[in-house]
């Protein structure tokens, strides 16, 4: 979205200019603005950050801070994608290229190296270690950080917080269930910092701001090492983007606003207005399919829906497709839920 934006204001929902940034907050705040307050502004009408009240159109209502934001992350996601599928190709033709010179060149000051298997992969992790001397910054996708995931690289970590190196780590919302990252953490100390996200992209490793190591093929048994400035750098600048975006998890998840959904419960029914299936949705936010499935099955419940085509109707209505105005579910007709559906948004 950062591409969009009139002539008068180049720019997009991430970094409004200072006018769109007063209209914006003032409207956010009493929930709505007249349009001729709006009319400077532009801008906040083409990112669909206003939109008309459909009970008053002289005025406009915001769209919601979170549905922004999720909005901006599926736009950094998709790019981060596009990105690691271009990287992929430029590698493969590379070798090509390489190997039609018929001798093997050093590794040493290549600005990308594949690394074919877990034992090169760890090796070179641990020559990064090494030589690490001020920061890390980590991007963890999945859900629920199993015991031994975590303790492969602990040795690693414990090194880092010795020399003094701090760590800055990103993961799923859904991670911050799980009782080994907790301890983790705990472990650690001050050495390290965690937030989360809805979704995030895939794994990301940046030692220094100088050598990032990625995923190069689905089952993660191969990598690619990246020692090239402006590769390294376009990572970094996803990286505290993404970070800027997420949630400390010593913080709570924000409130939908709509009575008996959670927050992973909105994620889901955005993904699902997308047209995602059950699998790509469980795959993004890090939950299994029958979790997915479950969740599905209690937003169906609270929104009074018989059907899947039913709920995608529900779901546009009360917002959370992130194209309509948000309704309550009494405003809906919607029988109030009991306890059941109740509870904090980190419930879930």
């Amino acid at each position: 979205m950062a591409g969009h934006g009139t002539d008068e204001h180049p720019h997009g929902a991430d970094r409004l200019c200072e006018a769109g940034d007063r209209v914006y907050s003032r409207a956010v705040r009493r929930g709505r603005v007249a349009r001729r307050d709006a009319e400077p502004v532009p801008c906040l009408l083409e990112l669909a950050l206003l939109h008309p009240d459909p009970d008053d159109m002289d005025w406009l209502v915001p769209t919601s801070p979170q549905e922004v934001m999720t909005r901006l992350l599926r736009g950094v996601y998709d790019e981060m994608s596009a990105s690691q599928r271009r990287m992929g190709s430029a590698v493969a033709a590379f070798e090509w290229y390489a190997g039609l010179g018929g001798q093997a060149s050093s590794s040493e000051g290549v600005a990308i190296r594949v690394l074919d298997g877990p034992s090169r992969i760890q090796a070179a992790l641990d020559e990064a270690t090494a030589a690490c001397t001020t920061e890390v910054l980590t991007v963890q996708p999945g859900g629920i950080r199993r015991e031994h995931e975590l303790s492969e690289g602990l040795h690693r970590a414990l090194e880092l917080r010795g020399r003094g190196v701090r760590m800055r780590d990103l993961y799923n919302h859904v991670a911050r269930h799980g009782q080994g990252l907790l301890n983790y953490l705990e472990l650690m100390g001050e050495a390290v910092e965690a937030r989360t996200l809805d979704e995030v992209i895939d794994r990301l490793i940046l030692f220094d701001r100088t050598v990032a190591f990625i995923p190069a093929n689905a089952d993660r048994t191969m990598a690619l090492e990246l020692r090239h400035p402006a590769l390294v750098e376009y990572l970094v600048t996803v990286f505290e983007r993404l970070w800027r975006l997420a949630i400390p998890l010593t913080a709570a998840l924000p409130d939908t606003g709509i009575e008996g959904i959670s927050h992973r419960e909105q994620s889901i029914a955005a993904l699902l207005a997308e047209g995602h299936q059950d699998a790509v949705i469980a795959e993004r936010l890090g939950i299994s399919v029958r979790t997915c499935r479950a969740h599905i099955a209690r937003l169906s419940e609270t929104l009074g829906a018989a059907s899947r085509t039913q709920l995608g109707v529900r779901i546009a209505q009360v917002g959370l497709d992130g194209q309509a105005r948000p309704l309550s579910a009494a405003e809906l007709g919607v029988p109030e839920q009991g306890s059941a559906n109740q509870g904090s948004p980190t419930a879930r």
